[in-house]
């Protein structure tokens, strides 16, 4: 399969989260290689509600055809009775968190500069991209890119849009951009909204921020290629060498 057919494969949320895609390393196995448990990498992850309110949140602005297969319930917390009756234990939004990213939404595209860094006719919306970086494949998928700029843009949410770049390196967005740089050739920018004040702020990437990416990326790929490409690892061998 060549890369035109992988990525078209992949331009499927089906297949880019589901078993094909998972032969592709991505920013989102970064943590598990570098800071949890490098053996459970291939382990299916549960889906947490800030993952289900972000994806909420990104459908409606870049794929609002597909707004309808998310399932709404007027219920003020997952506890309730009535929320595990009608959610069958799958994890379904609350109808406060529906209104939140709305409301986000509208703010967002209020915005004169935003709206125009994501719509347009030399914008693409939820991109899949594959590349070869240091001997393994890493999958991607960028949420716009602007030809017309020559941007990758992220959306992100954040509790405290002032304090971002403490989250960006918690939630290795400086490994994304590093990522989507190597595999769509732009450089990256985030468009960040505060979830409480509804300030947005623009963020590009410094060389800093990129090198702490590079570094993950390569610490990453060492932890992988240890666990899951070494004939006969013994994981119980495993240890970390630091200095306090």
């Amino acid at each position: 399969m060549n890369s035109k057919e992988i990525i078209e494969k992949l331009e499927d949320d089906k297949h880019y989260y589901g078993k094909f895609g998972r032969q592709f390393l991505s920013n989102s196995d970064i943590n598990t290689l570098i800071k949890g448990k490098p053996e459970d990498l291939y382990k299916t992850k549960e889906k947490t509600s800030a993952m289900l309110i972000g994806g909420y949140f990104h459908t409606i602005i870049l794929e609002p055809e597909k707004v309808k297969s998310f399932k709404i319930i007027e219920s003020t917390t997952r506890n309730t009775k009535k929320y595990k009756e009608i959610s069958g234990g799958e994890m379904c939004l609350l109808q406060h968190e529906a209104d939140q990213a709305n409301l986000l939404t509208e703010k967002i595209l209020k915005n004169k500069y935003c709206e125009s860094m994501i719509f347009g006719s030399a914008k693409q919306h939820e991109v899949p991209g594959v590349k070869s970086i240091e001997g393994n494949l890493w999958k991607g998928k960028a949420d716009i890119i602007n030809h017309d700029d020559h941007f990758i843009v992220d959306l992100k949410t954040t509790q405290d849009v002032e304090n971002f770049r403490y989250s960006a390196n918690k939630f290795n967005y400086d490994s994304q951009a590093y990522l989507y740089q190597q595999i769509f050739g732009y450089e990256m920018i985030f468009i960040v909204i505060d979830k409480n004040t509804h300030r947005i702020k623009v963020f590009d990437c410094s060389d800093t921020f990129l090198q702490r990416g590079y570094d993950k990326v390569m610490r990453a790929t060492e932890v992988f290629n240890l666990f899951h490409k070494t004939l006969d690892f013994d994981p119980n061998q495993y240890f970390i060498n630091d200095t306090l």
